[in-house]
């Protein structure tokens, strides 16, 4: 739900980002006229393209980042190769950033192109895909892949150790309120 009602920022900022690329005349004066831009050229559909793309992404970032910080973990923890502390939460933390980059690349880098092509240039995001395998050769679904990863390590260091944190924090404060005085 979340990714089907933000989705017109989503193509706004992918179009930003592809346009800071091209030295000549930018083609949005600011973000209103972005989305005033496209609603024009593109029809309200344009401002929603690429949304089944994006909700696949974001399905496979979630549950790749929960499944493999909890397996790297559990992992660490059973072999009695970390404690459960900040190394091990940081350790699965970015481990579990690179299993979500290698798994959800493929989709980013197709969202992405389809979000930012031009009407008609791909019938839909499946053939976007193809067309980019066919081109380019598999090595194309892993482009920016340093960068995605970076940020989706340091995304999920940040979210697991704060959540780590928070819990065993509530943990000691629930066994302090229930202890008799």
């Amino acid at each position: 739900m979340a990714v089907a009602i933000a989705q017109p920022t989503d193509v706004v900022k992918v179009r930003f980002q592809a346009q800071a690329n091209v030295s000549s005349a930018r083609r949005y004066k600011g973000t209103m006229d972005a989305y005033k831009t496209i609603a024009r050229e593109e029809g309200m559909r344009g401002l929603w393209k690429g949304t089944a793309p994006n909700i696949t992404r974001n399905a496979l970032v979630n549950c790749t980042e929960l499944v493999t910080y909890d397996l790297i973990k559990d992992a660490l923890l059973n072999s009695n190769l970390m404690s459960d502390t900040l190394p091990c939460h940081f350790t699965s933390a970015f481990g579990a950033g690179f299993c979500t980059t290698v798994i959800a690349s493929p989709v980013d880098v197709v969202k992405t192109r389809y979000m930012n092509s031009a009407k008609g240039q791909y019938q839909s995001a499946l053939n976007c895909a193809l067309t980019m395998l066919r081109k380019e050769g598999p090595r194309a679904f892993y482009k920016g892949f340093m960068p995605s990863f970076l940020r989706l390590g340091s995304w999920n260091v940040v979210m697991f150790v704060t959540y780590e944190q928070l819990k065993r924090a509530m943990m000691s404060a629930r066994v302090s309120w229930e202890a008799p005085f």
